[in-house]
């Protein structure tokens, strides 16, 4: 199991892209149509063999327009795994009572959404490439990402390296993924937290009023120090390591 896409949800996407391009040096590779049925408008940006989706309402009754405002403004929406066998797990879990909300049917490319309050307030998708004997690769196939989108590589940002949660019990949230994901359960930066190969998912207390949601991200880059000095550049606070960009702390790791 690994991580491979984080999506935010933004009010609008173009300030979020341009702090993106800005900050972490990365391109848009992709526009998906097919979000436009939820209601959304998107980008897909490659970070290294990672994905940065960004997700914008388009229709009032959207559910990312009920998310936004839950949340109180931009926020990390989405968390995006991949494996082998992404049927296996939909069985599995489903006979298990995890609610489902989307899922693909026969397409090349399979995908499940599980309703977040199954998974610990967060969107969880189990994904998996049908026929893709190579999708431990880093920079193997994606359709999510469009046919394209290894011609759009960051001279900046080289990967996602992990993502944070947060979850009024932590220890019961970290439990709950490892559970869903079928991987073991670990510490990272004194956090439990749930291994993948490649990635890490942690969980930590709430840092705002709404207690649930992705509320970080680890990105590898070639250079913390000049990631840090084009955020201040742009006008954005640099705090712990960390840029927020789209309601995320993301910290630049070398």
């Amino acid at each position: 199991m690994r991580l491979r896409q984080i999506a935010l949800m933004a009010q609008k996407i173009a300030p979020v892209q341009a702090a993106l391009e800005t900050v972490f040096g990365l391109k848009v590779a992709y526009r998906d149509p097919g979000v436009e049925y939820f209601g959304l408008a998107n980008i897909v940006m490659p970070v290294g063999g990672e994905f940065l989706e960004v997700l914008e309402p388009i229709r009032d009754d959207a559910s990312g327009a009920r998310y936004l405002a839950r949340r109180g403004g931009d926020a990390g929406y989405m968390v995006i795994t991949q494996d082998a066998d992404a049927l296996g797990h939909r069985a599995r879990l489903e006979a298990d009572g995890v609610r489902i909300i989307a899922r693909s049917r026969g397409e090349t490319y399979r995908y499940t959404h599980f309703h977040p309050g199954d998974c610990a307030g967060v969107l969880l998708s189990i994904d998996s490439v049908d026929g893709d004997a190579a999708w431990t690769e880093p920079l193997s196939d994606w359709p999510p990402a469009g046919p394209d989108w290894r011609a759009f590589p960051s001279d900046v940002s080289l990967g996602i390296l992990g993502t944070t949660i947060q979850h009024r019990d932590p220890a019961a949230a970290a439990a709950r993924f490892a559970h869903l994901l079928d991987v073991p359960l670990t510490e990272d930066r004194g956090a439990p937290a749930v291994a993948l190969s490649p990635g890490v998912i942690r969980f930590v207390p709430p840092v705002d009023a709404d207690g649930t949601g992705v509320v970080g991200l680890d990105i590898r880059v070639r250079d913390v120090a000049a990631v840090f000095e084009a955020a201040r550049k742009a006008g954005l606070e640099v705090k712990d390591d960390a840029v927020a960009i789209g309601g995320v702390s993301m910290r630049a790791v070398a």
